[in-house]
């Protein structure tokens, strides 16, 4: 297995400890109400902590349920971290074993906060990812940040 590692880092005018009390640990009450595609986030194993798997059901375009299975890796309330892996369902290419983002939130401008990423893909084999797909990937996962910042913003 080879691990592909990419890094970003996005701004947010939300404050640091807000945005991850809505993404860590209000996520499963938030994401349903914020984004009108998701159904339902139910606890597979696990008591919440890490180990935790969780499946996340959501509608796609064309009108089909599909789920993505959402591994906690570990949570560092201390320093505003979270790193989750995605280990099954729809958003799993079908040339990795698994894709780790872990996610560090720190103060940035004007009260806001910083996001900085690293993605790390598991691929089988030697497999390379699809740039493709890593692009589609990124266009959804900033998406949904755009729309979870929003409800925040909108519901503070």
């Amino acid at each position: 297995m080879a691990v592909f590692t990419f890094e970003d880092q996005t701004t947010s005018p939300v404050a640091p400890s807000i945005l991850y009390k809505a993404l860590v640990k209000d996520a499963d009450n938030i994401v349903p109400k914020a984004v009108d595609s998701f159904k339902s986030v139910e606890i597979v194993e696990g008591n919440g902590g890490p180990g935790t798997i969780k499946k996340i059901s959501f509608l796609e375009a064309d009108g089909e349920t599909k789920f993505v299975l959402h591994k906690i890796e570990g949570i560092d309330e201390a320093n505003l971290g979270y790193s989750y892996s995605i280990v099954g369902g729809a958003a799993l290419p079908n040339t990795a074993e698994k894709i780790t983002i872990d996610t560090i939130l720190s103060d940035g401008p004007n009260g806001g906060s910083v996001v900085k990423l690293s993605i790390k893909y598991h691929s089988k084999a030697d497999a390379s990812p699809n740039e493709d797909e890593l692009k589609a990937g990124k266009a959804k996962s900033d998406a949904l940040f755009k729309v979870i910042e929003a409800y925040i913003l909108a519901n503070a």
